[in-house]
């Protein structure tokens, strides 16, 4: 291959990643992997974390590589193996708290939410209902609920403004993660909000995902005004934070490959992990 082609490459994955035309943590780490592959140097590393600063997951998993690498095809699979194994026993242990005839919330496109329920679905042969919204201003909620009905379930999807009228008829919020730290769970937009309603109508609130994606800080990162309104005016500003932070003493657990913990628990358990990796 060409100097030239991979640069090629290299670049679509990050212009991918950055246009968040690559979606989900999993997916950015997976992608970050490949464009480190092709272009293993300290450069191209920060060039690759710059395309996402609140993705702790591709931090860690660029971090294994850069540890490892006189081997590194050998250390990305390493990760990548690790990663499959802690997203499949998430999907059973997350789908032991899903009970016939539920309504369920989610917030948002997590390919982990997503699973636990495929997984309910098929395996288990659970019935239930999932409630969302659309989640601007990229709609991801449309690209979860079209995800979902692919499986055969049935999906309530509404706008954004109408969120506590679609929870307040759940009996359980699923939701996703983009880092964890010890105190707080960073996610999109919008999760801290959800959970502090849910917690108002006494509904189980749990975040879902690996623990490689704890880290010691969270960065809240700012997205393109245009993404909200594409035109420009004088004297308005367009405000567009993509993530939030919500406490983790908010919740009621983690679903991680360590199972269904309370927040304290789990928060122990990934530092541990995160050391020996």
């Amino acid at each position: 291959m060409t100097k030239k082609v991979i640069a090629k490459r290299f670049n679509k994955i990050l212009d991918d990643i950055e246009s968040v035309k690559t979606q989900g943590a999993e997916n950015v780490a997976k992608a970050g992997i490949k464009a480190y592959l092709l272009t293993p140097t300290k450069k191209s590393r920060n060039k690759i974390l710059k395309t996402r600063p609140t993705e702790p997951l591709m931090q860690n998993a660029l971090n294994h590589l850069s540890k490892n690498q006189d081997n590194l095809k050998t250390a990305s699979e390493e990760f990548l193996s690790d990663l499959k194994k802690s997203h499949d026993t998430i999907s059973k242990r997350g789908a032991t708290l899903i009970k016939n005839n539920m309504n369920i919330y989610t917030h948002c496109h997590s390919s982990t939410v997503i699973d636990i329920l495929k997984y309910a679905k098929k395996n288990q042969k659970k019935k239930f209902v999932v409630y969302t919204t659309e989640v601007e201003p990229l709609l991801q909620g449309r690209t979860t609920a079209k995800d979902l009905a692919s499986s055969g379930i049935k999906v309530i999807i509404a706008p954004d403004l109408a969120a506590e009228q679609s929870l307040k008829k759940c009996d359980l919020f699923l939701f996703g993660a983009d880092a964890f730290t010890k105190r707080i769970v960073g996610n999109k937009i919008g999760t801290s909000t959800l959970c502090k309603l849910a917690k108002s109508y006494n509904i189980p609130r749990y975040s879902c995902g690996v623990s490689l994606k704890f880290t010691k800080k969270i960065k809240i990162e700012k997205r393109s005004s245009k993404e909200v309104w594409d035109e420009r005016i004088k004297k308005i500003e367009v405000f567009n934070p993509a993530f939030d932070k919500t406490k983790l003493k908010n919740l009621s657990g983690v679903i991680s490959e360590f199972g269904v913990l309370p927040p304290k628990q789990f928060v122990k358990k990934a530092k541990q992990k995160l050391k020996s990796f």
